[in-house]
Formats: C-alpha cells, structure tokens, sequence
C-alpha cells in the first residue's frame, strides 16, 4: 500500500464561466439569418432558388341582371348632386311652377294641332259640324234591310288622331226610313238627316250610290 505524500500542493480549480450571457445568446440567435425555402439547394442539383407555385386564378364574380341593374342606378344616384333642403312651401310652390309650365306647354300644341286641323281640312274634306238650318247628309252601306221601310246603314269614319298622328278607324250605325225598299245589303247609299220617323229613325234614304254586286 502506498503513501501520498503530505507536501502535496493543492490545486485550485476556478469556476466555469460562460461565454456569453443569456440575453446576448438570446439577440444573437434572433439576429442570425435563418434558412428558407428559397435558399434551401434542390438536391442532385444547382443551388437555384425553388420558385413557389402560382395560385389559380380567382374566378369571376357572377352578377344576376337585377343586381347589375341595381348597382348601375346606385353609381348614377351617386353622380348626382343631393339637392338642398327645402321647407314645404318652396317645394309646393315649385310644383305650381312646374304645373303651369306644362300647361302653356299642352295650350301651345293644341293651338298648333288646331291651326294644323283647320288648314288641311278646309283643303281635304269640307267641315262636318252641323250648320243651324242645313240638314246633315252622310253616305254608308247598308248592313240590313229586313224591317219594312227601313234599312240600316254603317257610316265608317276615318280620322288622324290629333297627338299620335295614327289613322283611327271608327264606325257606327243608324236607321233611315227608305219609302219603296229601294236598298239593300250591301248597297252604297247617301241619307239625309230628318224629322222623327220613329222611335230610332231620324235619316231618310235620299239615292242609291252603288248596288251591290
């Protein structure tokens, strides 16, 4: 068995000490670049960036026509500029205004319609009001002669209305007293306006324009 000797020197030991504080290991670690997908090398090749895949297109937004229609009147409500606020009385007067600008509108075109009617019906056809003391005379086509003395007969009238300028077409019969059964259907026939010959007659067969054929 051996002996140590006594005279041995004892050595020191320091403590360890660390490199760097935790904090500072901390910044460090935040501070160093880290490796992303782009610098990551595509193995079995060159050290070429991956580029990343492209994202489908969106696909378009579908817009009913209703919508569409909506959002067009929104956009023009948009463009316009709001009115000012008015009281009660300026908008009331303001409609009066309107109201009788309209009405020297519609005065002025049936002036016109009017002075229109009268130059090119003197030209066309004679007037047809009825003249105190001058019995009316109308010329038809006999649509019925099955009563005794009596044939009744259509007047066709054809005017131009007045605001559309559209040819109108209207009709209407009447009773006339004929003494000898002269007409029958289908014959042309002028009438002259009468006394009351009865309970619905009050024209008088005056000649046979065409017979029927």
């Amino acid at each position: 068995m051996t002996e140590t000797p006594d005279n041995t020197e004892e050595t020191a030991v320091d403590p360890p000490v660390d490199d760097a504080p935790p904090a500072e290991a901390a910044a460090e670690e935040a501070d160093a670049p880290t490796e992303t997908e782009d610098d990551r090398a595509v193995p079995g090749g060159d050290a070429s960036p991956v580029a990343p895949a492209s994202a489908p297109p969106a696909p378009a937004e579908l817009v009913t026509p209703k919508e569409r229609r909506r959002r067009a009147r929104a956009e023009k409500a948009a463009k316009v500029p709001a009115r000012p606020a008015r009281t009660p009385e300026e908008r009331q007067a303001e409609r009066v205004q309107e109201r009788r600008h309209k009405a020297e509108v519609r005065r002025a075109g049936r002036a016109r319609a009017k002075a229109k009617a009268s130059h090119t019906g003197a030209e066309s056809t004679p007037p047809r009001e009825h003249i105190p003391g001058v019995q009316k005379v109308r010329q038809g086509i006999v649509v019925s002669d099955k009563a005794d003395k009596t044939i009744t007969v259509r007047i066709d009238t054809a005017r131009r209305h007045r605001r559309y300028e559209k040819i109108v077409r209207t009709s209407r019969t009447l009773h006339a007293h004929d003494e000898s059964n002269d007409a029958h259907i289908g014959d042309t026939v002028v009438v002259r306006e009468a006394r009351p010959l009865s309970r619905t007659k009050r024209w008088r067969l005056v000649r046979v324009v065409e017979r029927a054929k």
